[in-house]
Parts: C-alpha cells; sequence; structure tokens
C-alpha cells in the first residue's frame, strides 16, 4: 500500500509541476476606476421628456458617461446634434457641437469645435466655443461669435444670451453687415 501511494504522489507531482510550467497572460489590473465609463454607448439617438411631453431629441455617434470623475461628466467626443421640439413636436431650435461636455452635477454644458446654434426665431449663431448652464438658464462664450439674421449679420468676441437664444448681448462687436434681400436676389437671377 506504500508503494502505491508513493507512486500516486510522484505521478501528481509531475502531473502538477508540468502544469506550473505554463505562464497565464493576466490584464493589468485597474487601478484608478474613474478612468473607465460607467457606460459607453454607440449610435445613439435618444428623447428626453420633462413633465411627459417630449422637449429634445439627441443624437450621437458616442455617449460616455464618467459618473467616478471629479467633477462627473457625460462626453460627446465625437459630436452631437441636439434638437428642441415645441407643443407639437416641430423642431423649434437645434445645436451642433463637434464635441460636447455635460457636467452633471453642475448641469453645465460645453460645447467646442465647430458650435452651430438655430434658434427659435431662425437666428444662426456659429462660434468656437459655448457654454449653457441650465441652472442659471443662461449661454454664454468669450471666444468669436457670428450670428446670421434674415437682415444682417454680426460678429464679435463674447456674449452672453438667455437659454432660449433670442435675448443676447454681443462684446467687442466687429462688424454688423446689413443684407438687402432686394440686391441678393437680383445678383441671383444673373
Amino acid at each position: 500500500m506504500s508503494i502505491t501511494i508513493a507512486f500516486g504522489a510522484i505521478v501528481m507531482l509531475v502531473l502538477l509541476s508540468s502544469c506550473s510550467g505554463k505562464k497565464k497572460q493576466l490584464a493589468e489590473a485597474i487601478k484608478e476606476r474613474d478612468s473607465l465609463p460607467l457606460m459607453d454607448t454607440r449610435g445613439v439617438t435618444t428623447l428626453i421628456s420633462d413633465s411627459g411631453v417630449t422637449r429634445y431629441r439627441i443624437k450621437t455617434d458616442e455617449w460616455l458617461i464618467y459618473d467616478k470623475k471629479r467633477p462627473s461628466y457625460w462626453a460627446f467626443e465625437k459630436g452631437v446634434y441636439l434638437e428642441k421640439f415645441d407643443s407639437l413636436l416641430h423642431v423649434d431650435a437645434s445645436i451642433k457641437a463637434d464635441t460636447a461636455y455635460y457636467y452633471d452635477k453642475q448641469k453645465l454644458w460645453k460645447l467646442s469645435g465647430h458650435v452651430a446654434i438655430k434658434n427659435q426665431k431662425g437666428d444662426k449663431f456659429n462660434t468656437e466655443v459655448l457654454y449653457w448652464n441650465e441652472a442659471t438658464q443662461k449661454v454664454y462664450s468669450d471666444k468669436f461669435i457670428r450670428i446670421e439674421q434674415t437682415d444682417r449679420i454680426i460678429t464679435g468676441h463674447g456674449f452672453d444670451s438667455n437659454q432660449q437664444m433670442t435675448l443676447y448681448t454681443i462684446r467687442n462687436i466687429e462688424g454688423i453687415f446689413y443684407v438687402d434681400e432686394d440686391a441678393r436676389n437680383d445678383s441671383l437671377k444673373k
């Protein structure tokens, strides 16, 4: 019986030592959880409602939520397109940006790159960086701004506005260019 036990022990040692020769490749442990997003979603189109009424549609190629970062934020690094609806679900206003970050605790949007906005009146705004503070209901920028209205184009550096982009102040105005619709239409006919 002792020979059988000894033989079994030798066989086990040989088998175990042959298995232990292969090292398993392990991924490096994640040391900082805040560097990973809680959510990574691709090809997103979502509707947002307020009090049961659909108010917004967001479209983006990539939506990342970093809940452990300080401050926590949502990242739209591949661009974002936002539409605001009226009560009949017609597009009332729109915003498009190459990159956007939403700081959820502060209720602050930072839009950057080519930022294009169309307000409820049809005015078009173009800038490089735009902040939208939902808490104060203000929109602002300290960068170059171009506003195209039906009868003129206004340019300047910096502006402050209400969140509907209907009441605004432009700082450091560089120019106001009036558009003569009759002359514009005549030149198109030639």
